[in-house]
């Protein structure tokens, strides 16, 4: 059975990360940069300053708390205990791999940490901003899907390194939802 989970996995990947062109590589690398969404993160910090007043502490601590859990949790409970090769690092598909500007990441790519870190934010804001913004929730998890994306055209992860990714970062995010919700009412 896993064998066969493990070809349906590099066979997906293989398929989607073949879907690539040339004019589109500098995109996908600007998406996945880390960097690029920080403007992103300044206006969500700025909605919750706006929205939430002097409880906006509390989902600024929140997020931090959500990467932070999503972020140490892929590398630590599943990088490096998996130790599952990146697809560009596996001997048997080099040939085979897109990967644009020569980069591959570090060797392990079970879970992506992307998916992780960006689907634990957006699970979080979705929930934060559930009555005052109802429609963030859709675009945060949206800006997801595509971030985890660019990691399997980028050639650094199999779809399974993304969904997996994704199921902690979400749950991540509701867990610290939950402890802020909780914490609110310490506060109040």
């Amino acid at each position: 059975m896993i064998e066969f989970l493990n070809e349906l996995d590099t066979n997906l990947f293989l398929f989607l990360n073949g879907l690539n062109h040339h004019l589109v590589d500098p995109v996908m690398v600007v998406i996945s940069a880390k960097m690029t969404w920080v403007p992103l993160y300044a206006v969500i910090m700025g909605l919750l300053i706006y929205y939430f007043r002097y409880r906006a502490w509390i989902w600024v601590a929140a997020a931090l708390l959500t990467l932070a859990f999503t972020d140490l949790g892929s590398v630590h409970l599943f990088k490096n205990v998996f130790e599952r090769l990146r697809p560009c690092h596996e001997p048997l598909l080099q040939e085979l791999v897109h990967i644009v500007n020569n980069r591959c990441g570090g060797q392990y790519g079970f879970i992506s940490s992307h998916a992780a870190n960006t689907f634990g934010f957006a699970s979080l804001m979705a929930r934060a901003f559930k009555h005052r913004i109802p429609w963030l929730g859709y675009a945060l998890y949206g800006w997801a899907g595509v971030v985890s994306y660019s990691r399997i055209y980028l050639g650094v992860h199999y779809p399974a390194d993304i969904i997996v990714g994704a199921m902690w970062g979400i749950a991540g995010g509701w867990i610290i939802w939950w402890l802020a919700t909780k914490s609110q009412t310490l506060f109040r």
